[in-house]
Protein backbone atom coordinates (compact mmCIF):
# COMPACT_ATOMS: atom_id res chain seq x y z
CA UNK A 1 0.00 0.00 0.00
CA UNK A 2 1.08 3.61 -0.52
CA UNK A 3 2.23 5.58 2.26
CA UNK A 4 2.10 9.73 2.53
CA UNK A 5 4.13 11.45 5.72
CA UNK A 6 2.05 14.45 5.81
CA UNK A 7 3.63 17.11 7.98
CA UNK A 8 1.38 20.30 9.19
CA UNK A 9 -0.52 21.29 12.22
CA UNK A 10 -3.71 19.86 13.78
CA UNK A 11 -6.35 22.04 13.95
CA UNK A 12 -8.96 20.28 15.83
CA UNK A 13 -11.78 22.26 14.82
CA UNK A 14 -12.21 24.07 11.47
CA UNK A 15 -11.26 21.38 8.54
CA UNK A 16 -8.10 22.26 7.64
CA UNK A 17 -4.09 21.22 7.74
CA UNK A 18 -4.05 17.70 8.83
CA UNK A 19 -8.19 17.03 9.53
CA UNK A 20 -8.30 17.68 6.07
CA UNK A 21 -5.15 16.12 4.95
CA UNK A 22 -5.72 12.51 6.64
CA UNK A 23 -9.15 11.86 5.71
CA UNK A 24 -8.57 12.95 2.01
CA UNK A 25 -5.37 10.98 1.37
CA UNK A 26 -6.76 8.23 2.66
CA UNK A 27 -9.51 8.14 0.71
CA UNK A 28 -7.50 8.15 -1.99
CA UNK A 29 -6.45 4.45 -0.80
CA UNK A 30 -3.11 5.64 0.40
CA UNK A 31 -2.03 5.69 4.20
CA UNK A 32 -1.15 8.42 5.77
CA UNK A 33 1.14 9.36 8.39
CA UNK A 34 0.99 12.44 10.22
CA UNK A 35 3.58 14.90 11.71
CA UNK A 36 2.14 17.11 13.88
CA UNK A 37 3.62 20.37 13.83
CA UNK A 38 1.35 22.16 16.28
CA UNK A 39 -2.48 21.66 18.19
CA UNK A 40 -4.76 24.55 17.84
CA UNK A 41 -7.87 24.22 19.38
CA UNK A 42 -9.38 25.77 15.92
CA UNK A 43 -8.01 27.24 12.94
CA UNK A 44 -6.55 30.93 13.68
CA UNK A 45 -9.89 32.67 11.65
CA UNK A 46 -11.69 31.74 15.16
CA UNK A 47 -11.17 34.31 18.33
CA UNK A 48 -9.25 33.05 21.50
CA UNK A 49 -8.18 29.69 19.83
CA UNK A 50 -5.61 27.50 22.18
CA UNK A 51 -1.63 27.01 20.90
CA UNK A 52 0.37 24.31 21.63
CA UNK A 53 4.05 24.04 19.75
CA UNK A 54 5.18 20.59 19.07
CA UNK A 55 8.62 21.33 17.63
CA UNK A 56 10.47 19.95 20.44
CA UNK A 57 8.91 16.71 19.54
CA UNK A 58 9.56 16.57 16.02
CA UNK A 59 13.27 15.04 15.73
CA UNK A 60 12.80 12.57 18.16
CA UNK A 61 9.67 10.91 16.16
CA UNK A 62 11.74 11.47 12.83
CA UNK A 63 14.48 9.38 14.37
CA UNK A 64 12.02 6.72 15.54
CA UNK A 65 10.99 6.09 12.45
CA UNK A 66 14.52 6.25 11.01
CA UNK A 67 15.43 3.61 13.52
CA UNK A 68 12.33 1.81 12.44
CA UNK A 69 13.52 1.70 8.54
CA UNK A 70 10.09 3.32 7.68
CA UNK A 71 10.09 4.51 4.55
CA UNK A 72 7.41 6.82 2.45
CA UNK A 73 6.18 7.27 -1.69
CA UNK A 74 4.99 10.66 -0.57
CA UNK A 75 6.83 13.55 1.50
CA UNK A 76 3.95 16.58 1.57
CA UNK A 77 3.84 19.84 4.08
CA UNK A 78 1.79 22.07 4.15
CA UNK A 79 1.50 25.05 6.99
CA UNK A 80 4.74 25.47 9.01
CA UNK A 81 4.43 27.87 12.10
CA UNK A 82 8.71 28.94 12.21
CA UNK A 83 12.24 29.01 10.55
CA UNK A 84 12.97 26.06 12.91
CA UNK A 85 10.18 23.79 11.68
CA UNK A 86 11.20 24.71 8.23
CA UNK A 87 15.28 23.28 9.33
CA UNK A 88 13.72 20.18 10.57
CA UNK A 89 11.84 19.58 7.96
CA UNK A 90 14.56 20.19 5.41
CA UNK A 91 16.46 17.72 7.37
CA UNK A 92 14.07 15.05 7.52
CA UNK A 93 13.54 15.46 3.45
CA UNK A 94 17.35 14.42 3.42
CA UNK A 95 16.96 11.59 5.64
CA UNK A 96 13.62 10.18 3.69
CA UNK A 97 13.96 11.20 0.29
CA UNK A 98 14.69 8.67 -2.37
CA UNK A 99 14.50 7.75 -6.23
CA UNK A 100 11.20 6.38 -5.89
CA UNK A 101 9.25 8.58 -3.80
CA UNK A 102 8.63 12.67 -4.32
CA UNK A 103 8.20 15.67 -2.26
CA UNK A 104 5.67 17.93 -2.41
CA UNK A 105 5.39 21.76 -0.38
CA UNK A 106 2.70 23.41 0.31
CA UNK A 107 4.12 26.85 1.16
CA UNK A 108 1.17 28.13 3.19
CA UNK A 109 2.24 31.30 4.27
CA UNK A 110 0.53 34.35 2.42
CA UNK A 111 -2.62 35.48 0.38
CA UNK A 112 -4.16 38.20 -1.40
CA UNK A 113 -0.96 39.97 -1.39
CA UNK A 114 -0.20 39.91 2.21
CA UNK A 115 2.33 37.60 4.34
CA UNK A 116 -0.24 35.69 7.34
CA UNK A 117 0.23 37.41 10.97
CA UNK A 118 3.85 36.03 12.52
CA UNK A 119 5.68 35.90 9.32
CA UNK A 120 8.25 37.83 7.61
CA UNK A 121 10.42 38.07 4.43
CA UNK A 122 12.73 36.12 6.05
CA UNK A 123 10.54 33.53 6.49
CA UNK A 124 9.64 33.68 2.83
CA UNK A 125 13.08 33.14 2.16
CA UNK A 126 13.97 30.12 4.16
CA UNK A 127 10.44 28.74 2.33
CA UNK A 128 11.85 29.66 -0.64
CA UNK A 129 15.03 26.93 0.07
CA UNK A 130 13.00 24.47 1.39
CA UNK A 131 10.90 24.52 -1.88
CA UNK A 132 14.36 24.14 -3.82
CA UNK A 133 14.38 20.41 -2.73
CA UNK A 134 10.93 19.77 -3.66
CA UNK A 135 9.66 18.33 -6.47
CA UNK A 136 6.17 19.65 -6.71
CA UNK A 137 5.24 23.45 -4.96
CA UNK A 138 1.61 24.48 -5.00
CA UNK A 139 1.87 28.44 -4.19
CA UNK A 140 -0.40 31.03 -4.58
CA UNK A 141 0.29 34.16 -6.52
CA UNK A 142 1.21 35.82 -3.38
CA UNK A 143 3.68 33.04 -1.71
CA UNK A 144 5.22 32.82 -5.32
CA UNK A 145 5.88 36.35 -5.18
CA UNK A 146 7.02 36.71 -1.61
CA UNK A 147 9.86 33.49 -2.51
CA UNK A 148 10.73 35.55 -5.70
CA UNK A 149 11.44 38.86 -4.37
CA UNK A 150 9.31 40.05 -6.65
CA UNK A 151 6.08 42.72 -6.28
CA UNK A 152 2.43 41.14 -6.29
CA UNK A 153 -0.18 42.10 -8.72
CA UNK A 154 -3.35 41.83 -8.44
CA UNK A 155 -4.39 42.25 -12.20
CA UNK A 156 -1.75 40.10 -14.80
CA UNK A 157 -1.66 38.37 -18.13
CA UNK A 158 -0.53 34.74 -18.76
CA UNK A 159 2.42 35.58 -19.66
CA UNK A 160 3.30 36.69 -16.04
CA UNK A 161 2.18 32.94 -14.67
CA UNK A 162 4.73 31.46 -17.16
CA UNK A 163 7.38 34.10 -15.93
CA UNK A 164 6.78 33.07 -12.42
CA UNK A 165 6.29 29.34 -13.01
CA UNK A 166 9.76 29.09 -14.77
CA UNK A 167 11.29 31.04 -11.88
CA UNK A 168 9.86 29.13 -9.26
CA UNK A 169 11.46 26.05 -11.07
CA UNK A 170 14.48 28.15 -10.77
CA UNK A 171 14.66 27.64 -7.05
CA UNK A 172 14.89 24.00 -7.92
CA UNK A 173 11.76 22.28 -7.84
CA UNK A 174 11.15 19.86 -10.78
CA UNK A 175 7.28 21.02 -10.89
CA UNK A 176 5.77 24.50 -9.75
CA UNK A 177 1.91 24.65 -9.98
CA UNK A 178 0.08 28.48 -9.32
CA UNK A 179 -3.52 27.91 -7.14
CA UNK A 180 -6.05 30.14 -7.20
CA UNK A 181 -5.69 31.62 -11.20
CA UNK A 182 -7.94 33.90 -13.20
CA UNK A 183 -7.35 35.52 -15.69
CA UNK A 184 -11.81 36.77 -16.11
CA UNK A 185 -14.47 37.24 -13.56
CA UNK A 186 -16.01 33.68 -14.35
CA UNK A 187 -12.94 31.18 -14.25
CA UNK A 188 -10.78 29.94 -11.74
CA UNK A 189 -8.31 27.24 -11.42
CA UNK A 190 -4.49 25.98 -11.48
CA UNK A 191 -1.53 26.74 -13.96
CA UNK A 192 1.25 24.54 -14.03
CA UNK A 193 4.87 23.99 -15.52
CA UNK A 194 7.19 21.08 -15.77
CA UNK A 195 10.85 21.98 -15.66
CA UNK A 196 11.88 18.47 -17.09
CA UNK A 197 9.44 18.38 -19.86
CA UNK A 198 9.42 22.09 -20.46
CA UNK A 199 5.67 21.70 -20.52
CA UNK A 200 3.05 24.12 -18.95
CA UNK A 201 -0.55 22.90 -17.87
CA UNK A 202 -3.81 24.52 -17.00
CA UNK A 203 -6.92 23.82 -15.78
CA UNK A 204 -10.11 26.37 -14.46
CA UNK A 205 -13.46 25.96 -13.01
CA UNK A 206 -16.54 28.53 -12.60
CA UNK A 207 -15.61 30.90 -10.10
CA UNK A 208 -17.62 30.11 -7.17
CA UNK A 209 -18.13 33.56 -5.49
CA UNK A 210 -18.11 32.41 -1.83
CA UNK A 211 -14.37 31.70 -0.24
CA UNK A 212 -13.61 29.23 2.81
CA UNK A 213 -10.68 28.99 4.94
CA UNK A 214 -8.81 25.53 3.64
CA UNK A 215 -9.53 24.60 0.40
CA UNK A 216 -5.83 25.30 -0.77
CA UNK A 217 -5.45 22.63 2.27
CA UNK A 218 -7.88 20.22 -0.04
CA UNK A 219 -6.33 20.76 -3.37
CA UNK A 220 -3.15 20.10 -2.24
CA UNK A 221 -3.76 16.69 -0.27
CA UNK A 222 -6.15 15.44 -3.12
CA UNK A 223 -3.40 16.51 -5.53
CA UNK A 224 -0.63 14.54 -3.50
CA UNK A 225 -2.86 11.51 -3.04
CA UNK A 226 -3.31 11.38 -7.16
CA UNK A 227 0.28 12.18 -8.03
CA UNK A 228 1.28 9.27 -4.90
CA UNK A 229 -0.86 6.97 -6.92
CA UNK A 230 0.93 7.66 -10.40
CA UNK A 231 -1.57 9.86 -12.18
CA UNK A 232 -0.20 11.82 -14.77
CA UNK A 233 0.32 15.49 -13.77
CA UNK A 234 -3.06 16.77 -15.82
CA UNK A 235 -4.78 14.16 -14.67
CA UNK A 236 -3.71 14.57 -10.85
CA UNK A 237 -4.47 18.60 -11.64
CA UNK A 238 -7.91 18.11 -12.64
CA UNK A 239 -8.97 15.60 -10.25
CA UNK A 240 -7.57 18.30 -7.13
CA UNK A 241 -9.17 20.99 -8.61
CA UNK A 242 -12.84 19.09 -9.52
CA UNK A 243 -13.03 18.16 -6.02
CA UNK A 244 -11.78 21.60 -4.82
CA UNK A 245 -14.65 22.58 -6.63
CA UNK A 246 -17.25 20.26 -5.82
CA UNK A 247 -16.31 20.65 -2.19
CA UNK A 248 -17.25 24.56 -2.15
CA UNK A 249 -20.05 24.08 -4.69
CA UNK A 250 -22.25 21.52 -2.30
CA UNK A 251 -21.02 23.40 0.48
CA UNK A 252 -22.68 26.63 -0.69
CA UNK A 253 -26.02 24.87 -2.05
CA UNK A 254 -26.28 23.96 2.15
CA UNK A 255 -27.94 26.66 3.38
CA UNK A 256 -27.13 26.21 6.61
CA UNK A 257 -23.31 25.03 6.37
CA UNK A 258 -20.53 25.94 8.99
CA UNK A 259 -18.69 29.43 8.51
CA UNK A 260 -15.25 27.57 8.99
CA UNK A 261 -14.77 25.25 6.27
CA UNK A 262 -16.11 23.08 3.24
CA UNK A 263 -18.39 20.18 3.45
CA UNK A 264 -15.56 18.12 1.43
CA UNK A 265 -16.96 14.72 3.43
CA UNK A 266 -19.75 14.66 0.92
CA UNK A 267 -17.59 15.12 -2.34
CA UNK A 268 -15.87 11.63 -1.36
CA UNK A 269 -17.91 9.96 -4.06
CA UNK A 270 -16.49 12.15 -6.77
CA UNK A 271 -12.65 12.24 -5.32
CA UNK A 272 -13.33 8.11 -4.83
CA UNK A 273 -14.79 7.85 -8.58
CA UNK A 274 -12.19 10.01 -10.59
CA UNK A 275 -9.05 8.21 -8.75
CA UNK A 276 -9.94 4.85 -9.78
CA UNK A 277 -10.69 5.43 -13.26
Amino acid sequence: MKKVLTVQDISCLGKCSLTVALPIISACGVETVILPTAVLSTHTAFSGFTFRDLTDDLTSILSHWKKENVSFDAIYTGYLGSKRQISIVADAFKQFKTDDNFILVDPAMADNGKLYKGFDENFANEMASLCSAADYIVPNLTEASYMLGIPYREEYDEKHIRDVLVSLTALGAKTAVITGVSFDKSHIGVYAYDSVKREYYMYFRDYLKESFHGTGDIFASALTGALTLKKPLMEALKIATDFTFNSIDLTIKNPNHDWYGVEFERAFPSLIEAINK
